[in-house]
């Protein structure tokens, strides 16, 4: 079973997470400033995708303002630099779990609770490419979002 699936540590995951994100972004010279890191923690906190409003309303309650720029810059840059996905179907956003790393994951929904893995797409890319080739076409970029349920929605209905 898939970890994010799995009853794990979460604060563990997540700081390991916002840690390796840390380092990343000193690496790159880029700036992780104090709204930026605490919408990646927002989005560690729970394998989740959040809304950039729903991220706003924390960032507010927090006090660092209510205005959407503020959220939707700090995502952009998280996106942006490897730190987050923007899942389409959600209109939404999730940490990535494997930040640094180059990977072009599958995002496996729960429709019920919403939990969010990332899976990977190295053998349907490949046969995606395999099939655009026939047709004379190049791929350059796949994003694959598929919903269902996760082992404990499955097992609870």
């Amino acid at each position: 079973m898939h970890p994010t699936f799995q009853h794990h540590d979460h604060s563990h995951c997540a700081g390991d997470s916002l840690a390796r994100a840390e380092a990343l972004m000193a690496e790159r010279g880029a700036r992780l400033t104090p709204v930026r890191k605490r919408v990646l923690e927002i989005l560690l906190e729970a394998h989740k995708a959040l809304g950039a409003y729903d991220v706003l309303q924390r960032l507010a309650a927090e006090g660092y303002g209510n205005q959407p720029p503020v959220a939707y810059r700090a995502l952009d840059f998280l996106v942006e630099q490897g730190l987050a996905h923007r899942i389409q179907r959600l209109n939404a956003f999730t940490a990535c779990m494997h930040a640094g790393e180059a990977h072009a994951p599958a995002f496996l929904i729960c429709d019920r609770c919403a939990t969010v893995a990332e899976a990977p797409v190295a053998p349907i890319r490949a046969a995606l490419e395999a099939a655009a080739a026939e047709m004379g076409f190049a791929v350059e970029r796949v994003s694959l979002e598929a919903t269902g349920l996760c082992p404990a929605c499955r097992e609870a209905a």
